[in-house]
């Protein structure tokens, strides 16, 4: 397991979700209100991604692999969180929910990774 690169990965994946929640939300919350789908999607987004360049990097175990880091995906954004959101008690309109948004967290990085470790472990032939 790549420790550094997948801590440095989750901070970056914690980042990004929040500068792009916190700009893409207004627009979202003024047009259609009690929906809170932007940090989802970005979570998605970002996590994918991030979750496909270390998963390049890995040859065996890649299912494995691909849970260990979503863990500690994971463990990077509740610290973060608990850092920058809940220990300065800002009150964030990104999480309207705090323990809807650590369940849907966990759900949505551990299904990526994981997924995408069993996908990297396949042979594909388009022929």
């Amino acid at each position: 397991m790549k420790i550094k690169l997948a801590i440095i990965f989750g901070v970056l994946i914690w980042i990004l979700t929040f500068v792009l929640s916190a700009t893409f939300n207004p627009i979202f919350t003024t047009n259609v209100r009690n929906v809170n789908i932007v940090v989802p999607i970005i979570t998605i987004i970002v996590t994918g991604f991030f979750g496909i360049l270390y998963i390049r990097a890995i040859d065996t175990n890649e299912i494995v692999e691909g849970f260990l880091v979503g863990i500690i995906f994971v463990i990077i954004d509740i610290i973060l969180d608990y850092i920058f959101i809940i220990s300065l008690q800002k009150n964030l309109y990104i999480i309207g929910n705090y323990t809807l948004h650590v369940f849907s967290m966990i759900t949505i990085t551990l299904l990526i990774t994981t997924f995408l470790g069993y996908l990297a472990q396949m042979t594909i032939d388009l022929k």
